[in-house]
């Protein structure tokens, strides 16, 4: 589970009255598109809920101030396939879960400000991203998109977290299983918290080797590898590359890694797709293992995987 560095939420988004007074136009002018009042609130996902909230600069103090009481998952999303995916998956559990945790949903695109504090606050830059806050303090982070399995887990321990500190329910409500994390899922994401990304590789690698069938682990080591390679790119100089040269499969290689960090599953899908259809042999190969990997994030039921791998099979046979 990532940790973000330590700081209050209390008081941290300015709510002057020019930025509330734009968030009011904002929403007025999205409700007249939607033909309703109240439509655009609903999305991503079609059912709304008292464990719903929709957070602008007005409330965002409000609902970070209900952390006393039960935890509030932030879910800062965007028009993207994988951050409605995930909004919508984060909305159904929150359902499931009857009250033990709040979900509080941000339109980084209706709230700009907001947004961009929270991501320098958080040091993220991208979605979507999801942010977990227990007693007006930043608990746990997950940035980018993962399979409802993994989000399970962590909302697991976030109950976890809050519990120990004498907040909401014990773990167990209804979408969150109270079963005790494996051994090396718990040290992989600690090693993860350190920033120790190679630990945590290590320790994936070899639950993986004991048991080639845990799921979740290649979920992880998947994770942390693209983490470890993202990190590793000058991404100004990979998109100058990738946009020069489209047959250059190591540039578009790293592109999609960069795209599928920032969240844009399908694009970074498509460009794979895009570059095994073009090229063959050792080139082809090689666009095709990475497109493998990027699937492992998400797993086999993942909507974007379940598509990307029918157009994969029809490019090789």
């Amino acid at each position: 589970m990532q940790q973000p560095r330590d700081f209050s939420l209390y008081g941290a988004v300015d709510l002057g009255a020019r930025q509330a007074a734009a968030q009011r136009r904002q929403q007025a002018t999205r409700n007249a598109e939607a033909g309703e009042a109240g439509t655009e609130a609903a999305e991503p996902g079609a059912e709304a809920s008292e464990y719903v909230i929709e957070v602008t600069e007005e409330n965002f103090n409000e609902v970070a101030l209900r952390s006393r009481d039960v935890p509030v998952i932030i879910d800062m999303w965007g028009d993207t396939d994988s951050s409605r995916q995930l909004s919508a998956t984060l909305e159904k559990l929150a359902i499931e879960a009857s009250g033990a945790w709040l979900l509080g949903r941000i339109d980084v695109y209706a709230n700009q400000p907001l947004a961009a504090q929270l991501f320098q606050m958080l040091q993220q830059q991208s979605i979507p991203l999801v942010l977990a806050i227990v007693d007006g303090q930043p608990a746990a982070l997950i940035p980018g998109a993962v399979p409802e399995d993994q989000l399970r887990q962590w909302l697991t321990q976030v109950l976890q977290l809050a519990a120990q500190a004498g907040i909401g329910a014990e773990p167990g409500a209804a979408g969150v299983e109270p079963e005790a994390l494996p051994a090396h899922y718990a040290e992989a994401q600690e090693a993860m918290q350190r920033g120790d990304l190679d630990t945590a590789a290590g320790v994936l690698e070899k639950a993986l080797a004991d048991s080639p069938a845990d799921d979740l682990a290649k979920g992880m080591l998947a994770q942390v590898n693209l983490i470890r390679r993202v990190e590793s790119y000058d991404e100004e100089a990979a998109r100058r590359a990738a946009a020069a040269a489209p047959d250059d499969v190591d540039a578009q290689v790293k592109v999609a890694d960069i795209e599928l960090a920032n969240g844009q599953q399908e694009e970074a899908f498509n460009r794979l797709l895009g570059v095994i259809k073009r090229t063959s042999g050792d080139e082809r190969s090689k666009a095709r293992l990475r497109l493998l990997d990027l699937f492992e994030i998400f797993g086999p039921d993942d909507p974007q995987v379940k598509t990307a791998r029918a157009r994969l099979t029809s490019l090789l046979f």
